[in-house]
């Protein structure tokens, strides 16, 4: 998760409706957003990723029903059966049921290959969980999401050479809300 210090001065001196905005294509929640945007500056990434977190941790019940009101069903990897798209709908649609909410997982560290069976997987294992505990492991998931479409954000303003050009870490295809880049698979669904 290098970042040069190019892309975070850029984040840093951005228009603070621009930062927000940029933001809240990590995570949805507005408070998580307007926090990370006034305790700016940060002094590296790493800095700028500790208080993402902490922001995640002091997440009100409202906060973390925003941010998961705001995250959608992914489009499968490309060359999938669509037999597991069938499943993956079914599965997405019982859990949105029984919690109220889209599922989110972290697949970092999982190819493209693997995301859709890890995906499957992990939804159905976790649809047995109790509401609480559902609410706690997605809690953390969507911690983990926040913070690799972070990192990606950051890295994706190093290469913008024009202030106003739009700041968008979905680059390139998409495999759950903000950001699935080839080099992290995270996904939300």
């Amino acid at each position: 998760m290098q970042s040069s210090p190019h892309g975070l001065t850029r984040f840093n001196t951005l228009p603070a409706i621009e930062a927000e905005r940029a933001l809240l294509s990590c995570c949805g929640s507005l408070h998580w957003a307007r926090r990370l945007v006034a305790h700016r500056p940060y002094p590296d990434l790493g800095a700028l990723l500790a208080a993402a977190d902490e922001a995640v941790y002091d997440f009100a019940p409202a906060d973390l029903d925003e941010a998961l009101s705001r995250e959608t069903l992914p489009l499968p990897p490309h060359g999938s059966y669509s037999v597991a798209h069938t499943a993956l709908g079914a599965a997405h649609s019982a859990y949105e049921s029984r919690f109220g909410h889209a599922f989110v997982i972290c697949l970092d560290g999982y190819g493209p290959d693997e995301a859709l069976d890890q995906l499957l997987a992990g939804i159905r294992s976790r649809l047995g969980n109790d509401p609480e505990e559902e609410r706690v492991l997605s809690w953390d998931e969507l911690r983990r999401l926040a913070r690799g479409r972070l990192a990606r954000l950051v890295r994706s303003l190093e290469a913008r050479t024009e202030p106003q050009e739009a700041i968008d870490p979905q680059e390139p295809a998409d495999s759950g809300r903000p950001d699935s880049s080839s080099d992290s698979p995270y996904v939300a669904v």
